[in-house]
């Protein structure tokens, strides 16, 4: 009986990326860890002192010291850019493909012609000779607003018109005849003027965007604006190229091995035979739920995301970042002492996000591998080339068959 864990600080990078200079030049210099013990020299985060940070990170101005008996290596993203959805499906055992960038009006004559096939009621929205397509008068299709533009295309729908069942097998149509990175669908309980069937503050919310060349080319709806959040709130993200069949949860219920999922990674990767805690952003809500299974459960395998440090690098604020950090040090410690001398604890990140870099989107930074085993010291993991080097360990821990991607770590295996 045995445990494999995992936790992933989102956005907590070691580095710039090798490809930085000529795939993401904005990123250049970034270093999301390594500029936070050099902003906070005299501040400590002792497990994750523990667990080796200082053997990856070797910042000269900290206090915080190397141990040479902790387990620490790096790896590389083999996904474009540094996006968490992909972070996550790399980790879980997926094969990055590149995806094309396209504004949604590339797509929709596709997309609209699938869904009339399906025999879906679909209507055209125009603004300023651009296009949403509005499905089953509740669900507005159209760009993505918030992501780098022509990567996403969001499905914003008002659950008194359309369930969030009914969304997801329209995403899924959507999902197929598109080929940009993610599709996100989502969707509240929207009220406008007290009318709970009203689109009307959605709406209002649409916006277009220009282009590099200052020509509008891109048109979708303000999230945050849309309502779709204040009530009911509920998502799916559906990522390009991503077979959930490939990945650890199914491949590990295949062997009767259960799974639970913390905060976003439970939003994003499927696991319909475990226990995913959706929606769950605060640090110590995300430990104190991963804690309790612990206490109650001797074996499976446990992916916890701490969202609020990535939060903090789109906020530019190196202070919310720290004392996120030094939440997550309570919790990590926390997660040591239940440990018995079979669990593997892994903690690492999906990508960079430095507070310090001047702007507000993910870095494309190396991220740490940190790996805590009673009884194993001082082991060398190396430089790996893919996040799935994890997923493929714990598919391996458990004897399952193995992922799309990634070569399990040996020594944590022996």
């Amino acid at each position: 009986m045995a445990r494999f864990i995992v936790v992933v600080l989102d956005g907590f990078g070691i580095g710039e990326m090798p490809d930085v200079a000529r795939v993401r030049p904005q990123d250049c210099g970034a270093n999301t860890a390594n500029k936070l013990l050099e902003h906070f020299p005299l501040k400590r985060l002792p497990t994750l002192e523990k667990l080796g940070l200082q053997n990856v990170v070797n910042n000269p101005h900290s206090v915080m010291q190397a141990n040479q008996q902790a387990n620490t290596g790096s790896a590389w993203l083999a996904h474009q850019g540094g996006d968490t959805f992909m972070g996550h499906q790399e980790i879980m055992g997926t094969k990055p493909k590149p995806p094309l960038v396209q504004p949604f009006q590339q797509a929709l004559a596709k997309i609209e012609a699938a869904l009339l096939a399906k025999e879906y009621r679909v209507e055209r929205i125009t603004q300023q000779g651009l296009d949403l397509l509005v499905v089953e008068q509740g669900v507005v299709i159209g760009d993505n607003l918030e992501a780098d533009l022509g990567q996403v295309y969001n499905l914003t729908c008002n659950f008194n018109i359309v369930s969030f069942a009914k969304l997801l097998e329209i995403a899924a149509i959507v999902r197929a005849n598109n080929p940009v990175s993610r599709n996100i669908a989502f969707g509240g309980d929207i009220h406008f003027a007290g009318d709970p069937h009203s689109m009307q503050r959605v709406f209002d919310a649409i916006e277009v965007k220009m282009n590099k060349e200052g020509k509008t080319a891109y048109i979708g709806v303000n999230a945050p604006d849309s309502g779709a959040y204040d009530k009911g709130f509920q998502v799916a993200h559906l990522g390009f190229g991503v077979d959930a069949n490939t990945q650890v949860p199914w491949l590990l219920h295949q062997q009767n091995i259960k799974t639970w999922l913390y905060g976003k990674v439970a939003d994003i990767v499927q696991n319909p035979h475990g226990q995913s805690y959706l929606s769950i952003v605060d640090t110590d809500e995300v430990f104190r739920l991963l804690n309790q299974d612990l206490d109650q459960h001797t074996e499976g395998f446990f992916c916890a995301n701490v969202q609020e440090t990535d939060l903090s690098g789109h906020l530019q604020d190196p202070k919310q970042y720290w004392r996120v950090l030094e939440r997550a040090d309570v919790g990590l410690n926390q997660v040591m002492a239940k440990m018995n001398s079979d669990d593997v604890l892994v903690v690492m990140a999906d990508h960079g996000n430095d507070p310090f870099i001047g702007h507000t989107k993910h870095t494309r930074e190396q991220v740490p591998l940190l790996v805590y085993q009673k009884g194993k010291t001082g082991i060398n993991i190396g430089q790996r080339t893919t996040l799935s080097d994890v997923g493929a360990s714990a598919c391996a821990f458990f004897n399952a068959p193995s992922p799309e991607n990634g070569t399990p770590i040996i020594p944590l295996l022996d």
